[in-house]
């Protein structure tokens, strides 16, 4: 019998994977796609996830930024802040896949081509895919299938709150060292340095709409891309997605199938990457029901952080003073910044 089935090969999942193969499990990893796999995210990685996978022997290439900026999309008005320890990385989502599984490979993890449609939980083994481990690790994404499966998904209500991911790059050079955060009247676009020579542009709204057409409301940035023609956009969504709890048993989840917010602060594969660990040292101690508590804490500023700004962002009295305010008081800024990074 191994001693924990991943499923879900994606950074989390490897993530998961490697953790475990350098505690001296025996893992496998259940993934239908052949790799590497692309997604709608933002593809910066905060100073916390580049630590994470340098202790995991993981190293993609990527793009460095030092820091946030904020702008007002129509007035170009900016906050800006710097990171005071260690620096972030814009890497595109393939190669963070890649280097995942590469290193997942180096440590002998097993990858099987199998997507998991039942789960049976017993008391000393889990049964999933036809494959039967002592713990299983759900890290199946935002719309994890395996967490309804579990009894574990919450519905999240329908309405104007619900916010959608949408991702294109630009063969362009980057013209700033930090990630930036344009703020329209209804949407955020997150532009990360990936390259000598490209960018990344995800945006962040409540609004069904197609990529350009959402754009416009950010003149400025708009007409910096229009000297490169973008990728086919890729989206994601709703991002709202709860869950009951992390623990059912033996099997236990992570990354964005234990339940997500927003990516309004970028932070959610440094928390995946934490969790990740936090799951692995719960199992190694012999304490599955822990990682509940390790999950609340790994994610507590996350969740606080991101929750307080969407809250903010989704009244229409408050959103357009998000970038003023942060112009007005640089040294609150640099702290929030800061106790992301």
């Amino acid at each position: 019998m191994i001693d924990l089935l991943v499923v879900g090969g994606g950074p989390a999942g490897l993530a998961t994977a490697v953790h475990a193969a350098l505690a001296g499990l025996e893992t496998v990893v259940a993934e239908p796609r052949p790799g590497p796999v692309d997604k709608a995210c933002g593809e910066g990685l905060m100073p916390p996830a580049v630590r994470e996978l340098a202790a995991l022997g993981v190293a993609p290439a990527g793009q460095p930024f030092h820091g946030i900026r904020y702008l007002d999309a129509a007035t170009g008005r900016c906050a800006e802040a710097a990171f005071r320890r260690g620096g972030g990385l814009g890497v595109r989502r393939t190669v963070l896949h890649a280097a995942l599984a590469a290193r997942a490979a180096e440590l002998g993890v097993t990858v099987v081509p199998s997507r998991v449609t039942d789960v049976r939980l017993g008391p000393e083994s889990v049964t999933a895919g036809g494959l039967t481990a002592r713990h299983l690790a759900v890290a199946d994404g935002l719309h994890s299938p395996t967490r309804r499966a579990l009894g574990l998904h919450l519905p999240t209500p329908a309405g104007p709150s619900a916010r959608y991911g949408l991702r294109r790059h630009y063969p362009l050079a980057p013209w700033s060292d930090r990630v930036e955060v344009h703020w329209s009247a209804r949407a955020e676009a997150y532009v990360t340095p990936l390259g000598p020579e490209l960018v990344g542009v995800a945006l962040l709204t409540s609004d069904r709409a197609p990529f350009d057409e959402q754009l416009a409301a950010f003149p400025l940035l708009a007409a910096r891309l229009a000297g490169g023609p973008g990728t086919p956009v890729r989206g994601a969504g709703p991002l709202r997605q709860r869950s009951r709890a992390r623990v059912a048993g033996r099997a236990l989840l992570v990354g964005d199938a234990a339940g997500y917010l927003d990516a309004l602060t970028g932070e959610g594969l440094s928390v995946a990457l934490a969790c990740a660990g936090e799951l692995v040292r719960c199992l190694r101690e012999g304490r599955p029901e822990a990682y509940e508590q390790a999950w609340r804490r790994a994610s507590r500023g996350y969740r606080l952080l991101t929750g307080a700004l969407l809250w903010a962002r989704l009244r229409p009295a408050l959103a357009p003073r998000i970038v003023p305010l942060a112009a007005r008081l640089p040294r609150a800024f640099e702290a929030g910044v800061n106790l992301l990074a």
